[in-house]
């Protein structure tokens, strides 16, 4: 939001300085983003008078003029038109930096006539667009001055960040009301001047009062539309705005100056009233900025019984918009649901300034009061005879009050402020406060809606900065630990990951429905998002990983080692999960190894484990199991589990459909292991156990079986482990291959020894204990 200094001035009657301004601008939460001095750049140009000008000898459309700037006569060449002795412009001496053009000035000769200097145009100094000849000022312009400081363009800008909360300073006099509250000066009395109307106002209904609760205007006969005055062309141009046409120039005015979005329609393009409605589906309208919309029955536009002429509340179409030749007008003065407006500009990727207003929630109570503004400067600048004004609707102006306890602002705020002092800052905000403390929410403040907020008030404008620092109150003696468990466990994993090579990302927790749509769709969607790509929170970690996989493989990265620990969001609640993602090499070629190999599914059940061992989960009790989700390849991926139903982590290779929808080519391994489901750890103290290594050596035993092609190898090996849980300490599959419609799985078997040595009969026991527990699972020696 930008503004010069002098308008600012228009509405607080301060003796203040710039800095002191820009200071309190900061300090009661309007951060002050840039100051700048438009007339800095003009500096170096001067009021000039024409003494004499002469026909170029050697050119026909060249003149040879003699310029008084100040220090005496020099000679300039200038082809402008109207060049001529006696005209008073503005002229750039040998050194100046011409804006418009670029370029710097300096003493050259111009078909062989010495020029020093350049008699200037409003397009070279970046003033307008007009360059058909050069600026004419008054004949009594005083001759030498600065052209900035006779033109009045020394006016600071000052450009600050409004937060999304504060609509009331979308607009010049809502800034000056906060820094009024602030003590910086006396908000000035707004005058309206209301125009008697002659006859009855334009035809307009509203037939979509979700979308559009209030449909005001006034239609002005017999205007002249030409440029705006000075005034207002300057601090428009000075703000960044194009000045167009009076018309035009009065709205973006009045939009800036309070914060209140117009509209004028050519009424002679209208075919019949304006109603507010849904649009239909498929309708078409060129804008304002030239471009075409296809619009559905979400929108609200403006319409009459021919075509749309206005995207409501964003911006007008072309067809109806003003022009030179426009000589009878409607004004539209309406109010539109914010909601409304946010989807709607969304959907078509359509900015506007008014859209930034309206998706804020502009003052339902100033309808009336913006209508008579705008009319009356049409008025005083264009001229015409007013209508009568129409009303068709009703703005959302129901009073809200809040009860609210003075001492909030320091239980609450850390600050004590006196009530009366309380008292003075919300009424100078615009709030009205009763006797019993019973707030009145004024119209244009839509974000304070409860006791939090006014203490929130009070304090940024008592100032922020006087809250005291408070230590937070600790017990004496040694400090405790204040990590929870959930916090220490995401540690370990963390450490874990990266010691495993895994490179940690850090993704949004909002993703695009396209991106959600593969893992099941967002159970979540935001109202109001600031873009399509961030709409939906995340069902999985896995979408953003993968879009940061496809970003670091187009940057030319061999392997690409991700993981990220947050939250997906469930219907139910949120839950902790990690997530990684292997993709590209997982060894490089090479003389030893050959070709380069890529990650398959047993890399990724390898992380996976090793992840749940550093979690402390029991890893020894996992099985793996199948349905994986349709995320996941079918037959290359699983979960691991504890019991059919407790799912700590899914692992595999990622579905190629999934692949296709993130431009990811090739194969990609993928884990997630849910963090809400690892069993916690029995408490035991802080002291481990003492490590007492076993006093015999193990015994290895090797066991090949002929099992079915469809028998899980971990069936078989958890079968194994527990064929003597007390003497066999583990089991694992060495060798696997296949031969006629059979699979033969090789497992190797750790038998521990207690107080003495396994005898032969001791061994052969176990061995047939092994072959027993096998032979349940289908499970045959292989001879």
């Amino acid at each position: 939001m930008k503004f010069t200094l002098s308008w600012l001035k228009e509405h607080l009657d301060t003796e203040a300085t710039l800095d002191q301004v820009v200071e309190t601008l900061t300090r009661i939460g309007l951060e002050v983003e840039g100051v700048t001095d438009p007339g800095a750049k003009l500096a170096a140009f001067r009021v000039a008078r024409v003494l004499t000008a002469e026909r170029h000898p050697q050119a026909d459309k060249l003149q040879v003029l003699s310029v008084d700037a100040g220090d005496g006569p020099v000679q300039v060449v200038c082809g402008a038109p109207n060049a001529r002795a006696g005209l008073v412009g503005v002229f750039g001496a040998p050194g100046a930096h011409v804006p418009g053009s670029g370029i710097t000035l300096k003493v050259a000769a111009i078909r062989g006539v010495e020029s020093n200097g350049m008699m200037c145009s409003t397009r070279e100094l970046e003033l307008g667009d007009e360059h058909d000849g050069i600026i004419e000022l008054p004949d009594d312009a005083p001759v030498g001055v600065a052209y900035p400081d006779y033109a009045g363009l020394s006016d600071p800008v000052i450009d600050i960040s409004v937060t999304p909360n504060r609509q009331d300073c979308m607009g010049v006099r809502g800034i000056a009301r906060d820094l009024a509250a602030a003590g910086l000066g006396t908000l000035k009395p707004f005058h309206v001047k209301h125009a008697a109307g002659e006859g009855t106002g334009p035809e307009v209904t509203i037939a979509d009062a979700e979308g559009c609760p209030a449909f005001y205007a006034q239609a002005v006969t017999g205007v002249v539309n030409g440029e705006a005055p000075d005034w207002m062309r300057r601090r428009l141009v000075a703000i960044g705005q194009k000045p167009i046409s009076a018309l035009v120039d009065i709205t973006n005015y009045v939009m800036i100056d309070l914060g209140r979005p117009l509209h004028v329609y050519d009424r002679a393009t209208l075919r019949g009233g304006l109603v507010a409605r849904k649009a239909r589906s498929g309708e078409q309208l060129v804008a304002l900025n030239g471009r075409s919309y296809t619009l559905d029955e979400t929108m609200t536009v403006i319409a009459d019984g021919a075509v749309v002429h206005d995207i409501g509340g964003i911006m007008g179409g072309e067809h109806s918009g003003v022009s030179a030749g426009t000589t009878d007008i409607v004004i539209e003065c309406a109010w539109f649901d914010p909601d409304t407006i946010a989807r709607t500009g969304q959907k078509l990727l359509l900015t506007s300034d008014a859209r930034q207003r309206f998706e804020r929630g502009v003052d339902p109570a100033f309808l009336d009061e913006g209508l008579a503004h705008a009319t009356a400067l049409v008025l005083d600048i264009c001229g015409g005879t007013p209508s009568a004004v129409t009303r068709a609707g009703q703005p959302p102006v129901e009073p809200r009050a809040i009860a609210y306890d003075p001492s909030r602002t320091e239980t609450l705020g850390g600050l004590a402020v006196a009530p009366d002092r309380q008292r003075a800052i919300l009424a100078s905000l615009g709030f009205e406060v009763a006797e019993d403390w019973r707030v009145t929410v004024p119209t244009w403040r839509r974000d304070v809606d409860g006791p939090a907020d006014l203490v929130e008030e009070v304090i940024r404008i008592e100032g922020i900065d006087k809250v005291p620092s408070v230590p937070l109150e600790r017990p004496a003696g040694v400090a405790r630990p204040t990590a929870t468990p959930a916090q220490k466990l995401e540690r370990r994993l963390r450490r874990a990951a990266a010691a495993r090579g895994l490179d940690e990302a850090v993704t949004w927790s909002f993703i695009s429905d396209a991106a959600a749509a593969p893992f099941g769709g967002g159970a979540w969607t935001l109202a109001n998002p600031i873009s399509e790509e961030l709409k939906v929170m995340r069902p999985s970690l896995l979408p953003g990983l993968l879009s940061a996989t496809l970003a670091n493989l187009r940057r030319s990265a061999g392997s690409v080692r991700l993981f990220e620990i947050g939250r997906r969001y469930l219907a139910d609640e949120e839950r902790p999960t990690l997530g990684l993602v292997l993709a590209g090499d997982r060894r490089a070629r090479g003389w030893r190894e050959g070709k380069a190999a890529g990650f398959d599914a047993f890399d990724a059940k390898a992380e996976a484990l090793a992840l749940l061992t550093a979690a402390g989960a029991p890893v020894d009790n996992l099985q793996v199991m199948g349905d994986a989700g349709d995320a996941w390849h079918p037959g290359q991926s699983g979960t691991l589990r504890l019991g059919p139903k407790t799912v700590l982590a899914a692992f595999g290779m990622v579905h190629p459909s999934v692949l296709k929808a993130f431009d990811l080519s090739g194969a990609v391994a993928a884990v997630e292991l849910y963090l809400d489901a690892i069993p916690p750890k029995r408490a035991a103290g802080f002291a481990r156990p003492p490590f007492a290594p076993p006093a015999l050596q193990p015994v290895r035993r090797d066991f090949a079986f002929l099992v079915a092609p469809d028998l899980a190898a971990d069936a078989l090996v958890r079968a194994v482990r527990g064929a003597d849980k007390v003497a066999i300490v583990s089991a694992r599959v060495f060798d696997l291959f296949e031969r006629e419609g059979e699979k033969s799985v090789a497992v190797e078997v750790m038998l521990q020894p207690g107080e003495k040595s396994f005898t032969d009969a001791e061994l052969k026991a176990i061995a047939d204990k092994v072959v027993a527990a096998a032979a349940k699972q289908g499970a045959r020696l292989r001879g």
